[in-house]
């Protein structure tokens, strides 16, 4: 046996136990599955929405490559920066009142309140309930003939505040979005919640002993504890109001007279009620650019915050 044969075969035996050893590759094979589904069901309808939206497709034709047209037909589109600015309220009252309310709410029960399970349980369950569920039974409660709202305002003498909450232009956006903050609130009560079992009561107590109000204690002692949790909570909300749909469908469709129209329901319209596909897949594309942008500039400003404390 030459020594060839014999560094041939030790060098074999090696890299067979290297195979045979290594736990990254048998990881790789363990993670191959979830890459293939996300692949298929997220990289490839993206990279065709990418695509799709620099031509000209009506869904049923061959698609026929405009480059830009579709973005400059954007810009100049009055009825998309019409949706846009529904949608930067959204994201603004959309995020402030859950995130604080549920700040207070949580920290309430955080300090032992009696019930504090079933308030958990309460705040939890419109989590739990369908958006088509709940954008048809507030529908109910705004409806101008029967609806709860109007007769409670009629029971209390505030009969010249009733009106059809979802059929005017003035207050139909406020009123899904009303709706929207109903069915959130509860995520960021019991996220939130979930931070504060994390917090050194220690800290507090000492903060109490050196004479530090509620307000303080809270302000520089709990809040910077929880702050990833808050950042999260903050970030995953202005994500939704960019992209929500469900729940302005449901109940208004955009309307009246597009005065609740997000950018969702208007590239629902034009994609798939007007036949403009490649035009619809241009507004996703917005839609998507403004809510990473919008992530990271509140990454960002929650990073400077953190630096500074």
């Amino acid at each position: 046996m030459t020594d060839s044969s014999v560094s041939y075969r030790a060098a074999t035996a090696a890299r067979l136990r290297t195979r045979r050893y290594d736990p990254n590759r048998v990881g790789k094979y363990f993670l191959l599955p979830a890459l293939i589904v996300y692949a298929g069901f997220f990289i490839y309808p993206f990279v065709t929405s990418v695509y799709l939206s620099f031509t000209q497709w009506n869904g049923v034709s061959p698609p026929v490559f405009t480059g830009l047209a579709n973005y400059a037909h954007l810009v100049a589109d009055g009825e998309m920066w019409h949706a846009l600015k529904n949608n930067l309220i959204w994201v603004v009252l959309g995020t402030a009142v859950p995130v604080a309310i549920g700040l207070v709410l949580s920290t309430v029960l955080w300090t032992g309140v009696k019930g504090s399970i079933f308030f958990r349980t309460v705040y939890f369950l419109p989590l739990v309930v369908s958006p088509v569920v709940v954008g048809v039974i507030w529908g109910w409660i705004y409806n101008p003939l029967f609806g709860v709202l109007n007769r409670s305002l009629k029971m209390a003498g505030l009969s010249f505040l009733a009106t059809g909450w979802l059929g005017n232009p003035n207050t139909a956006l406020y009123a899904v979005l009303v709706t929207a903050i109903w069915g959130h609130l509860g995520f960021c009560v019991v996220v939130l919640f979930s931070a504060l079992q994390k917090v050194d009561n220690e800290l507090v107590d000492a903060a109490t002993l050196d004479g530090a109000s509620a307000v303080q204690r809270f302000w520089y002692v709990i809040l910077p504890q929880i702050s990833p949790v808050l950042t999260m909570v903050i970030v995953y909300t202005v994500i939704g109001g960019f992209n929500v749909f469900d729940v302005v469908y449901i109940m208004t469709q955009g309307g009246p007279a597009n005065a609740s129209e997000v950018i969702a329901t208007y590239t629902y319209q034009k994609s798939f009620q007007e036949n403009e596909v490649g035009y619809g897949a241009a507004l996703s594309m917005v839609m998507t650019i403004i809510a990473l942008l919008a992530a990271v500039v509140t990454l960002k400003l929650r990073s400077r915050e953190e630096d500074a404390v």
